[in-house]
């Protein structure tokens, strides 16, 4: 790890040894400090065990695809802003990265300075997207628990701790479908049952409308206004 007191925290997650040390050396000239993984298992010990101000994940990584990587990353409730890399630049694969809750993706090869500018933006953006998470007309405040925006009354709505954690994670990543064993693991510690789940699912759409939470048949919940 390269060491810069005042510099905020980078993890880069690419499998192409050569490239993830231009991309540290890279970094860490411009006063980041940087964490290097090289596959998508090390990528989410290091993402659930670390605190970092930005990721810059490759796409095509061993064990499983870099976007899967972002979501699963969400789905566990880091919403630590990601940048993808990738050699892939269709339309298609843009969404598929952008649904998987990446907030940019940047195709190879690239220009330094463009890739620079995005981790900047990134950056700025960390500690707002820590606290605060904006989706389909709703603004979750995650620190106040409150959700304010397009609700049903147009005022602002108090939610208790795990309504606020069950949404954020659903806003987080919109487009995403996750299962209910999932948000249980992350939603409901030490909770066995995934009726939990269904439960406090009930608990947002009594406050926030049924649209709020979608039902994907067989599969679980996603959020349900984007």
């Amino acid at each position: 790890m390269t060491t810069s007191e005042s510099g905020a925290a980078l993890l880069v997650v690419e499998d192409d040894r050569v490239l993830s040390a231009m991309l540290a050396d890279l970094f860490a000239d411009q006063g980041y400090r940087v964490d290097a993984a090289y596959d998508a298992q090390q990528g989410l010990h290091r993402g659930l065990t670390g605190t970092y101000q930005a990721l810059v994940v490759d796409r095509g990584l061993p064990v499983m695809d870099g976007s899967d990587l972002v979501a699963l990353l969400r789905s566990q409730g880091v919403t630590t802003p990601a940048l993808i890399l990738t050699a892939r630049g269709s339309v298609e694969d843009r969404v598929d990265g952008l649904d998987a809750g990446a907030q940019d993706y940047l195709v190879k090869p690239f220009e330094i300075p463009e890739l620079l500018a995005r981790i900047r933006a990134l950056v700025r953006r960390t500690d707002s997207a820590a606290a605060i998470i904006c989706a389909g007309g709703l603004r979750l405040d995650r620190v106040a628990r409150t959700v304010s925006g397009n609700t049903p009354a147009g005022v602002e709505v108090e939610l208790s701790e795990r309504e606020a954690r069950l949404l954020g994670i659903l806003m987080a990543a919109p487009k995403r479908v996750f299962t209910r064993a999932q948000l249980l693991d992350t939603v409901f510690l030490g909770v066995q049952s995934t009726g939990a789940v269904d439960l406090y699912v009930h608990y947002l759409r009594r406050k926030l409308g049924r649209q709020v939470v979608s039902t994907v048949h067989r599969a679980g919940y996603r959020f349900g206004l984007e």
